[in-house]
């Protein structure tokens, strides 16, 4: 009975809200070395009748845009005034570990966590979203996300749309099911209600000129097959960790949960006119959630799915407004943005295999729980030991019958291939998450895990089907720090003038790397791939 309640009230929201148009609210900007975030509950009116309880950072729903110069030292003051434990995830950033926000990094109620780090991401847009372990759908879906830019030298020299707000926007794009008191519910496929930056049916009045939409799927399960009414086509200049080789011209892109892509669309010639920003769920192939079949076939069933209108559908997201242009328009871009130097494969120290898999097989598989290599995640339990500056290659096999968005923290990596071809050329630049196709699909990578390093605190890796995520389909890394070694003097006068030979002894480390040390006859260097004795 509550099922059929939920699908009617679907229904009539749907209803409700064709009828109606909201600007669409552009969130606002934080900048600087010490940015300060309050985590509170709020209540916003989405729909008639009850207000709905949400979850925000500095306001009732989402966050400020963070704004960040590549190389500036910043400072997250963090307060957690919700009144229950949360975290903040940096989803895309290099920063050290502790500063990350994942599972282990608790915020108490009425607590501040101030990390700080100085900014080593290229010119990208990234986002930050809570991540305490069972609960980062709830903490999602109620509310908590916002997006954040990073800026550098390179990408200021080039013509771009960059003035935030005006030909630069964020779209921050999630849907959400409502019960019959308008209150979210946390876990239901009936997520018919679409919202932009917390939007239901938007509207942006855009200058007719070069306009940048920084694209952020931050559903909790939903893919979107964006692209543009009239065919109109669009330039891709950027994915998720920073800015392609040279633009794209593309009429469709698919994102997976936590993906990201900046497009820049030409509206020159269309001044007075509307064009929708869309998303084609009809051309999503099966196996996808979004799709008309979420699953390898018609047998793979979740409860609700097939009475969600925007599934297997064609459906807009952004109504845009042309109005006259700017003062000073950007009306033509760069036709080269950046150089990438993927790391060959033949120089990978590693490769690491991990298969998906569902725990329950048969018709209700598709509906999780999902393991990494036959395991669930256990926040005790380490699953891999990284050694510092390694190279290497990880290899995801999805034997599930949906597709996965895998995600990694810590670093951005270089796709090698996608079920054995190379591939296509918007996922060849720097990405943080892949989608991993369904039926035995298999996707390789290769990164390099720099800069940072801890022997206590993890990275995870996981699905970004946040429900999938909870469910256990995670696992966790430490980069371990580099060599140390212990230098023996036995007898006391064995370092002299005439006898040199220094005893070592490796404590801890990985192969192949270099190491220096001092004695009172002054520097040297020991080599652990001749690990013995040096002289």
């Amino acid at each position: 009975m509550k099922t059929i309640l939920n699908i009617i009230f679907a229904a009539l929201g749907l209803i409700f809200h064709s009828f109606s148009q909201t600007p669409l609210a552009i969130p606002p900007v934080l900048f600087g070395n010490e940015i300060n975030l309050n985590l509170q509950t709020g209540t916003v009116q989405f729909l008639p009748g009850a207000g709905t309880s949400t979850m925000g950072a500095n306001g009732n729903l989402l966050g400020p845009t963070i704004i960040l110069d590549r190389y500036q030292d910043v400072t997250m003051n963090v307060t957690n005034s919700l009144g229950e434990p949360t975290t903040i995830h940096w989803h895309g950033m290099h920063v050290a570990p502790e500063n990350d926000g994942g599972p282990h990094t608790v915020i108490m109620p009425g607590e501040t966590w101030s990390p700080s780090w100085n900014v080593l991401d290229w010119a990208s847009t990234h986002w930050y979203h809570p991540h305490l372990h069972h609960m980062t759908n709830a903490h999602v879906q109620k509310g908590i996300a916002g997006m954040i830019i990073v800026r550098d030298a390179e990408e200021q020299a080039l013509t771009l749309p960059r003035t935030y707000g005006v030909d630069d926007f964020p779209i921050v794009v999630q849907t959400k099911a409502f019960d019959i008191n308008n209150q979210i519910i946390i876990e239901s496929a009936l997520d018919v209600n679409l919202m932009v930056n917390g939007t239901i049916d938007p509207f942006l009045d855009a200058p007719a000129q070069m306009v940048r939409l920084r694209l952020l799927n931050g559903s909790s399960e939903r893919y979107y097959n964006f692209g543009f009414s009239n065919s109109l086509s669009f330039q891709m200049i950027g994915s998720d960790g920073g800015l392609l080789t040279a633009p794209l011209t593309m009429n469709r892109i698919m994102l997976a949960p936590g993906e990201r892509a900046e497009i820049v669309v030409n509206l020159s010639a269309l001044e007075g006119q509307t064009v929708f920003l869309r998303s084609f769920g009809s051309e999503l192939p099966n196996a996808i959630y979004g799709a008309a079949q979420p699953g390898m076939g018609g047998g793979q069933v979740i409860p609700d799915y097939t009475s969600n209108p925007l599934n297997g559908n064609d459906f807009n997201v952004l109504q845009i407004n042309v109005q006259a242009p700017t003062a000073n328009p950007v009306t033509s871009i760069s036709s080269a943005l950046t150089t990438h130097s993927p790391w060959p494969e033949a120089s990978a120290n590693a490769t690491r295999n991990l298969l998906f898999q569902p725990v329950n097989q048969g018709p209700t598989a598709i509906q999780g729980p999902f393991t990494i290599n036959g395991a669930e995640f256990d926040m005790d339990v380490i699953n891999y030991e990284v050694p510092f500056e390694n190279i290497e290659v990880w290899v995801l096999t999805n034997q599930t019958p949906i597709s996965h968005p895998f995600h990694i923290h810590d670093v951005s990596f270089y796709i090698l291939d996608i079920n054995g071809n190379p591939p296509p050329a918007h996922l060849q630049g720097r990405k943080d998450v892949v989608h991993v196709p369904a039926g035995n699909g298999v996707v390789r990578f290769i990164t390099k895990f720099d800069d940072y390093f801890s022997d206590e605190h993890p990275y995870m890796y996981h699905c970004h089907m946040l429900t999938h995520e909870d469910g256990g389909m995670m696992g966790q890394f430490l980069v371990m720090p580099p060599c140390l070694l212990e230098i023996t003097q036995e007898p006391a006068d064995v370092i002299t003038p005439e006898n040199t030979t220094v005893q070592f002894s490796v404590e801890i480390g990985g192969p192949d790397q270099t190491y220096q040390w001092q004695t009172n006859l002054g520097f040297g260097f020991v080599d652990l791939s001749n690990a013995g004795q040096y002289s």
